[in-house]
């Protein structure tokens, strides 16, 4: 599942294509719903061998994809600039969130993709995760709770815009206070 792939900018991070001629039993996996934005439209791909390929066709369902999708996929494809601004704007909203967990004192996971995992705490002590999503959620901010990931302690936020992310630092040092 490569659904983060045009986010990465590391060299040393793998590329699922380069396995497909050396395991003939590969999938990858890419989507148009991340950077390119096209979430709401529910389209993405698969490369792999012809015989997977040929056994996936069998079983999925018939038109799958709209016209209006595939047509859109096809549009941003051709389009780097938005996909470059895209990458750009998200790189940016990970390093202020980052750096807003680190004014605040709270541990977090860093990511390549468009969201980060945080640590809900307090003075350095766990605080009850699902009562600062509430909290949030009652800010006006959503967030995502991970505990079914067996990270109970912890909340993963989307990367927005510079405005949207210094709203939700904003909102988190109040809620955290509150509880």
């Amino acid at each position: 599942d490569e659904a983060y792939t045009e986010y990465v900018d590391e060299p040393e991070y793998p590329n699922g294509l380069d396995y497909l001629a050396g395991y003939p039993n590969v999938i990858v996996t890419r989507t148009f719903s991340k950077a390119f934005g096209l979430a709401g439209l529910r389209v993405g791909y698969a490369v792999s061998s012809a015989q997977i390929c040929d056994l996936l066709n069998r079983v999925r369902a018939p038109f799958n994809v709209s016209t209006q999708a595939l047509a859109a996929a096809v549009a941003v494809l051709d389009d780097t600039d938005y996909l470059q601004k895209s990458c750009e704007v998200n790189a940016a909203g990970l390093k202020q969130l980052g750096e807003g967990f680190d004014r605040l004192g709270l541990e977090w996971i860093p990511s390549v993709g468009n969201f980060i995992s945080f640590r809900t705490a307090k003075g350095g002590a766990p605080v009850d995760a699902a009562k600062v999503y509430q909290g949030l959620l009652h800010s006006g901010v959503i967030v995502r709770p991970v505990g079914v990931y067996g990270m109970p302690n912890f909340l993963r936020v989307s990367v927005g815009l510079e405005s949207e992310n210094a709203r939700f630092l904003e909102a988190l040092p109040n809620v955290l206070e509150a509880l």
